[in-house]
């Protein structure tokens, strides 16, 4: 369990992006994070995995406190990052990213089916350089192959929709459906993405920096749609098509 007491971060230039949130994010839940640009998302995600420091507030894991270990640290304690544009490796293929990912001695049928869980052929894929040859949307699956690999306790994924085509998109809807009905560990999604957000546990709205509504995913997707607030917390309806 994730818990997050008071909760700030201000940028260089003073500008005031968390302000005194306190969340607890419960075990094997998917929760998602939503709301309207520059209300914290991201920031808050950054701060779950290690990536930036609260200037105020504590951060406890289990019962630990974890607020100044940074990203390597608290991937060790089991924390787990996928960023919203996946970093590119000239020279390592996927196979070796998937290895490294899982610590070492993972089998090729693990491989395989750590590949085929993102709806991509092993086949294909293994023996290709992270590189610019493949696309956003292989990218993005891949980055979720290793995070699967790392069998977290806690993963964080940025935004995973972001620049996928469509395609892409189905068959990670259909990969987060698959991780919630047989959680390994807590899944925390900052998306836009109504498909997303109708597979939550559980949504946390955030607005100016602050814990502005949470609930059930159903319940509380429905009450900012039926409210007209859906423009407002930018949630979309479709996943952006990939060029």
């Amino acid at each position: 369990m994730i818990e997050l007491k008071n909760i700030s971060w201000t940028t260089p230039d003073g500008n005031n992006i968390l302000d005194d949130v306190s969340l607890i994010l419960p075990d094997k839940k998917l929760i998602a994070i939503t709301g309207p640009n520059g209300g914290g998302k991201t920031t808050l995600a950054k701060i779950i995995a290690g990536i930036l420091i609260p200037q105020k507030g504590s951060i406890l894991m289990n019962g630990e406190d974890i607020t100044n270990l940074d990203v390597t640290e608290r991937a060790k304690k089991g924390i787990a990052f996928a960023f919203q544009q996946p970093v590119r490796f000239k020279g390592l293929t996927v196979r070796s990213l998937i290895e490294i990912a899982s610590g070492g001695g993972i089998s090729g049928s693990a491989l395989c089916d750590y590949l085929s869980q993102v709806g991509l052929c092993a086949r294909d894929y293994l023996d290709r350089e992270v590189n610019s040859t493949l696309s956003g949307g292989e990218m993005k699956r891949i980055e979720i192959a290793t995070v699967l690999a790392r069998k977290a306790s806690v993963s964080v994924f940025d935004e995973p929709e972001a620049g996928i085509d469509i395609w892409s998109f189905a068959g990670l809807i259909r990969t987060f459906e698959a991780l919630r009905k047989n959680p390994e560990g807590t899944l925390i999604i900052v998306s836009h993405q109504e498909r997303i957000l109708r597979i939550a546990d559980e949504i946390i709205l955030l607005n100016n920096g602050k814990v502005a509504q949470r609930g059930s995913g159903r319940k509380m997707l429905d009450n900012i749609v039926s409210s007209g607030n859906a423009s407002t917390v930018c949630i979309k309806k479709e996943a952006v098509i990939d060029g």
